[in-house]
């Protein structure tokens, strides 16, 4: 509301301005010309001004166009008017100040291809104006000023396009950067309650006949699981279609080191391994940019485990708190993990964990133990910098 506030006290000035120098021009000899002239001078300048003062769309070809159908008009009453120009009669002081608005506005926001030819044509008929007073030196001097303040005002018009292209690259970069964060954050969410989902339904098959009252509760899980999966798709998908429609809204499901008690629960009943979480230190307190990336450590860890150690175990969970960093450790007891063929798509889940862990100032490794299994470590300095 400010802005717009500011733009129309703009506009209004400009147009008091524009009046002002019309006054002079009137007083300075236009009003002696006939009426037919006097109008086609006035004319010009509104026509400018109608140009000039809106608002337009960045790469708009309408405004050259009509930049293009000014300058043209103006050389026009230049040439009508130079064969019986007299010295002392002004030139056109508002219909010139319209037209470096003018020069201004098509150097910011036309069209480049269309740009071009509008102001070469626009800062021409600027230049050659001056020639309706005669043709003078002194006549001839300030047409050169005119065209230095044409040049003047494309320099502004490219310099505040540049300025507005490098904060439109920057906010492309940051709509990338959060496409890639949602891109992760379905993997990691998504993935990992689907994948416990498949479990226990497969769970549920084996144990169908054994012990019905057991299924019940593993549907109730996989209910549970479907509704919490729903919810993130909701929520990211929400944030993709309207970004601007809630900025501080979060833009995706956030966890931390405190839910890592529940994920892991979650992941134990689900069947398979059984999985234990070991915490040594407080966990309160710690910048949330290291709580979440500790748990989706654990997340991405866990998702592993059921899809590619399907004969582990157990799993082991270690949350070590110093002073200094917060180290993770995620083992499993299974073979180690085989490497992919080449037909196989790669995986995103650990590519998008290390960055998330680079961002923080972190580093992860994940390879087999040395005496077996699977082990992720991760470690999570507590005071970092992204400078």
């Amino acid at each position: 509301m400010i802005n717009l506030a500011l733009l129309r006290m703009g506009q209004l000035a400009a147009l008091g301005a524009l009046a002002l120098l019309g006054i002079l021009d009137l007083r300075g000899g236009l009003g002696s010309d006939s009426v037919t002239m006097t109008l086609w001078r006035v004319g010009a300048a509104i026509a400018a001004a109608v140009v000039w003062l809106p608002a337009h769309k960045q790469g708009s070809t309408a405004l050259p166009r009509a930049a293009i159908a000014l300058g043209l008009h103006s050389m026009f009453l230049t040439a009508v008017l130079y064969d019986h120009a007299e010295y002392n009669e002004l030139w056109g002081l508002a219909e010139s100040s319209a037209l470096l608005g003018v020069l201004m506005v098509v150097s910011r926001r036309g069209r480049a291809d269309w740009a071009f030819p509008a102001v070469a044509v626009v800062l021409m008929a600027v230049g050659g104006m001056p020639l309706r007073a005669g043709s003078e030196s002194i006549v001839i001097t300030f047409g050169l000023i005119q065209a230095l303040a044409g040049a003047a005002a494309i320099g502004i018009g490219i310099y505040l396009r540049t300025l507005e292209g490098n904060r439109q690259r920057a906010v492309d970069a940051i709509r990338a950067e959060q496409r890639t964060e949602f891109a992760r954050d379905l993997h990691d969410f998504i993935a990992h309650h689907v994948t416990g989902i498949v479990v226990q339904a497969q769970g549920a098959r084996f144990i169908a006949e054994q012990d019905p009252q057991r299924v019940l509760l593993a549907l109730e899980q996989i209910e549970q699981a479907g509704a919490e999966t729903m919810a993130s798709m909701r929520r990211m998908v929400g944030v993709l279609r309207d970004p601007e429609s809630k900025p501080d809204a979060p833009l995706a499901p956030v966890s931390g080191v405190s839910d890592l008690e529940t994920l892991v629960g979650q992941f134990d009943a689900a069947g398979g391994p059984s999985a234990r979480l070991h915490v040594d230190g407080e966990l309160a307190g710690m910048p949330v940019e290291v709580s979440t990336s500790a748990y989706r450590v654990v997340m991405e860890a866990l998702t592993n485990v059921r899809q590619h150690a399907r004969e582990a175990s157990s799993v082991d969970v270690w949350i070590t708190r110093t002073p200094l960093q917060l180290m993770v450790r995620v083992r499993n007891d299974g073979p180690a993990a085989r490497t992919p063929t080449v037909r196989e798509r790669p995986g995103y889940g650990l590519v998008g964990l290390a960055e998330r862990v680079r961002a923080v100032g972190g580093r992860i490794t994940a390879g087999p133990g040395v005496g077996g299994g699977w082990i992720v470590d991760a470690v999570l300095p507590l005071e970092w910098s992204n400078s």
